[in-house]
């Protein structure tokens, strides 16, 4: 199979392809990795790949299911996270000099409960600074720029999980949104984001831009996909106080039950 093939798939489908070994995650996040280094350095969408856990996660991906283990929704899927995001062991900047050597010692809500469905880390995303702006501009990090024009804006504030989703450098991302930040990029990069219901998804561990209107949501090629991701990171956290109790809808089940009311 062709790579260019293999990095267009859904995150669904290549769930289930890993799910049922016709697929290696070892084999996966090699061709990731090569097809970032490639072409990363013209869209400037990762600050950081972190290609040594990538790496190991696959090989633990294959191990789990070799020995039989039960595996979640994402089990063996690369995603990548607005580097907004707490992540353990792996640098966080906000895409600001102010934090460039900030190491947290936890995983953000969200990123944990990927890492529990079994997705794995390719590395940190291109974000407005602090998530301030839409456009995509970070002079502190390079600013990242639009895959279908690359003398164009990928729309901000979670430019670089716009353009790596749209390049097919993963199969999903993380960003957060306050006033358009998923939406904005999702749009300018022709994919899908989802601005989640306030409440919806906890926001523990991500940087804050405005406490009473952020929201975490998914980047992805489908809306299946999207589903799939919120899927996964939904849920009530009590360390939020926002954190809504009410119980997470089937969104993938609800993709089939039509919008009329």
């Amino acid at each position: 199979m062709p790579d260019t093939d293999l990095c267009w798939w859904s995150a669904t489908e290549l769930a289930q392809a890993v799910r049922r070994r016709h697929v290696s995650p070892v084999e996966v996040v090699d061709l990731l990795l090569r097809r970032i280094e490639r072409l990363n350095p013209r869209l400037n969408a990762f600050l950081l790949v972190t290609a040594d856990l990538a790496r190991e996660q696959a090989r633990e991906a294959e191990r789990a299911l070799a020995a039989g283990d039960e595996v979640g929704p994402l089990h063996g899927v690369p995603l990548a996270y607005k580097d907004l995001y707490a992540t353990a062991g792996i640098r966080t900047t906000a895409g600001s000099l102010i934090l460039r050597d900030w190491v947290p010692s936890e995983d953000a809500a969200a990123i944990a409960r990927l890492r529990a469905a079994g997705a794995i880390c390719l590395g940190k995303l291109n974000t407005v600074e602090f998530a301030y702006g839409a456009t995509g501009a970070n002079p502190p990090y390079g600013t990242c720029h639009n895959p279908w024009d690359t003398a164009r804006m990928p729309g901000g504030s979670s430019s670089g999980a716009g353009a790596a989703v749209s390049t097919g450098l993963c199969y999903g991302a993380l960003g957060s949104d306050t006033g358009g930040s998923i939406r904005i990029p999702a749009a300018f990069c022709g994919i899908v984001g989802i601005k989640p219901t306030y409440g919806r998804v906890s926001r523990v561990g991500v940087v804050t831009l405005a406490w009473s209107m952020d929201h975490v949501g998914p980047l992805a090629r489908t809306v299946a996909d999207a589903a799939l991701l919120l899927q996964a990171i939904a849920g009530h956290d009590p360390r939020d106080p926002a954190s809504s109790r009410r119980a997470v809808p089937e969104y993938r089940a609800a993709l089939d039950q039509g919008v009329r009311g």
